[in-house]
């Protein structure tokens, strides 16, 4: 490989003013390890990502506004869920650092005291968000056909987010650990039951209740559930790399863990509330262009999740690979797999434009067959097939500054880009300007530019290689 590809695949082009601090594996070594850590992540991802698209069909079939409810309701769950996903980030980044360091048992201290923490946490935010639904959504910006459908979507999501909590919690700790084929087969599995459940409880098959929007939250939690149960049975056994029971001391909290968990937890939280407040800023300036509007946005950002998944997968490898090798002191194999992780996307986006560009309309019509919504396609896949191509760097450059714990500087791209220059821009382009929705996607795509420039400047200098967690 290091020969047929030269300029793409070598490591040393990747290293360029920074000087190998040992041997290097060959290029084709490198490449395989990068596949052989990346590739469950990956395919968890896309997993995921064709689950939510599949969910958005099946939910499609109650019309429009059920569509759009749904989407109303994405990002008061995940601003919900923000605590636990910078957590996982934290959690993923230290572990990898542990095992890198030979250090198993710090390892083990960084998943127990993380689920202690989530568990405190979960009912706080769990109880405020019940308490509290209804005003949320209504800020937001439901309409009067989408609002208790909103409502009732996101009550029961919360009401289960603590199996969704602790399976994000157990999963990032086992891919920090390299073991990223456990996580692939627990989002795999949940996502089927997720699908079974959807078809008998959105549209009531074989006797089962028909409970239209709620009926595809109960089916989103019943796997969840079961997600959560795979997750805590992988780290059941004495003879994995990870033991949730393995000493008392484990379950006590320690200074040095807490520490290392507030110190890039606290960045990652910050950088998870700027991407949820700026993208629950964007879906608001977006709602109000109407159901039909908002139903095709919400169509387009599902086919964009694919491209989407694909980063995110590759970022979970770079976060384990550059952890583990930042813990064995070999800062040049931390930059090179990074470097490889980001070749590979490169490659995967280029090839999934392609598809999207000749076969986006088609796809964008399994989702709907409103001709107010369809309306909206051509514009939509041509954002898409741009947007691809600078989504899957950056979050893959995130990943290795994130591996490296230079979450301070991934949260201060979200405040400026997300929380900014996105909603602002959207709303710029889509009322003074009087653009509609396509001002919408002229400010994500100006979010997407600008995150990509600042990331790969900053991958580029280095300095992410030495800061000590």
């Amino acid at each position: 490989m290091s020969h047929a590809l030269p300029g793409l695949f070598n490591a040393r082009s990747i290293l360029k003013n920074l000087d190998p601090q040992g041997e290097l594996p060959s290029d084709w070594e490198i490449l395989q390890k990068t596949f052989q850590v990346a590739w469950p992540s990956m395919l968890e991802s896309f997993m995921v990502a064709l689950v939510n698209i599949v969910d958005t069909i099946m939910v499609s079939t109650l019309g429009p506004g059920a569509i759009a409810a749904v989407g109303l309701s994405t990002q008061p769950k995940f601003i919900c869920l923000a605590i636990f996903m910078s957590m996982s980030v934290a959690v993923s980044a230290l572990v990898a650092r542990r095992i890198g360091e030979g250090d198993r048992d710090g390892a083990n201290r960084v998943l127990t005291q993380s689920l202690m923490i989530t568990l405190i946490l979960n009912l706080v935010i769990t109880a405020a968000a019940l308490k509290y639904a209804d005003p949320m959504l209504q800020f937001v910006g439901t309409s009067a056909d989408t609002h208790q459908p909103a409502v009732d979507y996101f009550r029961v999501i919360v009401g289960g987010q603590l199996f969704q909590a602790i399976n994000i919690i157990i999963n990032a700790a086992q891919r920090g650990a390299g073991n990223t084929r456990i996580a692939m087969r627990t989002n795999l599995v949940a996502n089927i039951v997720n699908v079974v459940f959807n078809y008998l409880l959105i549209g009531g098959n074989l006797g089962f209740p028909a409970l239209g929007v709620k009926g595809a939250a109960v089916a989103t939690v019943i796997g969840t559930f079961v997600a959560m149960l795979m997750a805590l049975r992988s780290v059941s056994s004495m003879e994995g790399t990870l033991f949730l029971w393995r000493g008392g001391r484990a379950w006590r909290f320690d200074s040095k863990t807490l520490r290392s968990l507030v110190d890039i937890g606290s960045s990652t939280l910050a950088d998870q509330l700027f991407l949820r407040i700026g993208f629950l800023l964007y879906v608001m300036v977006v709602a109000h262009l109407g159901t039909n509007a908002f139903a095709a946005h919400q169509i387009g950002m599902n086919i964009l999740t694919i491209s989407f998944a694909l980063g995110d997968g590759l970022s979970v490898a770079a976060i384990t690979l550059v952890g583990q090798s930042l813990g064995a002191g070999r800062q040049d194999l931390a930059k090179i797999y990074g470097g490889f992780c980001q070749r590979v996307g490169l490659v995967c986006s280029v090839g999934l434009s392609v598809i999207f560009l000749v076969a986006g309309k088609p796809l964008f019509g399994l989702f709907t067959t409103e001709e107010e919504v369809l309306a909206y396609a051509p514009m939509l896949m041509f954002f898409i097939v741009i947007i691809v191509l600078l989504q899957v760097p950056q979050v893959i450059f995130g990943g290795c500054l994130k591996g490296g714990g230079d979450t301070r500087f991934v949260a201060l791209v979200s405040l400026v880009s997300v929380a900014f220059i996105r909603p602002f821009s959207g709303w710029l382009f889509v009322y003074p300007l009087n653009m509609g929705l396509l001002g919408a996607w002229i400010g994500l795509t100006m979010d997407q530019f600008m995150r990509m420039i600042l990331t790969f400047t900053r991958f580029k200098s280095n300095k992410w290689l030495n800061i000590k967690i």
